[in-house]
């Protein structure tokens, strides 16, 4: 996978540490976000989908000196919907994202940390609102890439 730019010292030092070699992971599995102190987060595995996604429950964009943020009020848990976190993290961009119905979407593109299983990598992600779906979050091809392997007859390989 490409390196992006990092955006800080904590994102330099946690940009990426890989297994020795490609990781099978399920077709669902539980992804850490070190960076804001979340854990175990229900991630569904979409080699279908290129980009992942997060949802947010709701989200401000506003500008700063150093660029466009974006204020996430996240709900990452079906279970426990009052557990709000609230992050504030650059965007890297807006981008123009076509879901799976077909419909086209203006999202704000993120860079975050996720330790998924011995894998600790630096990834981009949209934001969007998932609340009505069954997983807070998709991981796409490209941060599979190079690290993963999916099987998709299995759940839960790993352990965090």
């Amino acid at each position: 996978m490409k390196e992006l730019p990092s955006t800080s010292e904590t994102s330099a030092a946690a940009s990426r540490t890989a297994a020795p070699r490609p990781l099978t992971i399920g077709w669902k599995e539980y992804v850490d976000f070190p960076a804001w102190n979340i854990r175990r987060v229900k991630a569904k595995i979409d080699t279908g989908a290129r980009t992942s996604a997060l949802d947010a429950l709701h989200y401000d964009l506003r500008e700063t000196d150093s660029g466009l943020v974006a204020d996430l009020r996240l709900v990452l848990s079906r279970k426990h919907p009052h557990r709000v976190t609230v992050v504030s993290v650059p965007v890297l961009e807006i981008v123009v994202v076509r879901s799976s119905t077909g419909i086209h979407e203006q999202r704000p593109l993120i860079e975050t940390v996720i330790r998924l299983g011995a894998v600790t990598k630096r990834i981009p992600m949209t934001v969007t609102n998932r609340s009505r779906m069954l997983f807070r979050m998709i991981l796409g091809r490209k941060a599979l890439e190079g690290d993963f392997v999916v099987d998709v007859s299995k759940k839960y390989l790993l352990r965090t």
